[in-house]
């Protein structure tokens, strides 16, 4: 194992019913990112399908930020997830945008690695969107992985608030309640993470960095 390697699971992005893409949201890639980086670690970004990861507009109404185009290289190019094994990484990790509600729930792949990494007790993060993907995910027992922990994530008024609840497969606070979570909620917008064991959460964008930071804490 590389202890030194991190994994990044992102979604290949999805044409919403409205017609408008729900892709990544950038920031809650790079920002993390960055950070891992700057400890010194590698970082292997992987997606669903493989190949691009496609960024929600929403994140870039500005443009792309300066320096970060070399981010955006890297979701052009992203590894395919069947070829990825738990056992090379330290940790997983799971950017949100509303893209990650549409493929990362149903990715068996992505299931079978977070068992793996919840078996050998590694850190799982996810942020904003991101937990959606522990949505299907499972312990070797057979229980949801987010059964009895208390997490965080974009909440429904959060949802209800970008206006696009009605365009989601589902709401992801509800869906996380309805598999036994403890879910934890602050104001819309607010920086809040919650950890428990080995599973980080964050609640929105603005928790990109905390939720990263405190991951790292988990890797070593």
């Amino acid at each position: 194992m590389n202890t030194k390697q991190i994994l990044i699971v992102v979604t290949n992005g999805h044409v919403m019913d409205n017609g408008k893409l729900a892709g990544i949201w950038l920031s809650e890639f790079v920002e993390p990112y960055e950070i891992f980086a700057q400890e010194g670690y590698t970082m292997t970004v992987a997606s669903p399908k493989g190949g691009a990861s496609r960024i929600d507009p929403g994140s870039i109404v500005d443009g792309v930020p300066e320096g970060w185009n070399e981010f955006v290289q890297l979701l052009d190019q992203t590894q395919l997830l069947s070829d990825i094994m738990a056992q090379d990484y330290a940790g997983i990790f799971l950017p949100g945008g509303h893209g990650a509600m549409f493929d990362l729930p149903g990715s068996l792949h992505l299931q079978n690695l977070l068992t793996d990494f919840s078996k050998a007790n590694k850190p799982i993060g996810a942020v904003c969107h991101g937990p959606a993907g522990l949505v299907g995910a499972q312990l070797d027992t057979g229980n949801p992985i987010v059964e009895g922990k208390r997490v965080t994530g974009f909440t429904n008024e959060e949802e209800l608030e970008t206006q696009l609840d009605s365009e989601m497969p589902f709401l992801l606070e509800s869906k996380l309640r309805e598999l036994q979570a403890e879910f934890v909620a602050r104001p819309n917008w607010q920086e809040h993470v919650e950890i428990d064991g080995n599973l980080i959460t964050g609640q929105n964008p603005q928790s990109s960095k905390s939720t990263a930071i405190a991951f790292l804490q988990f890797t070593n």
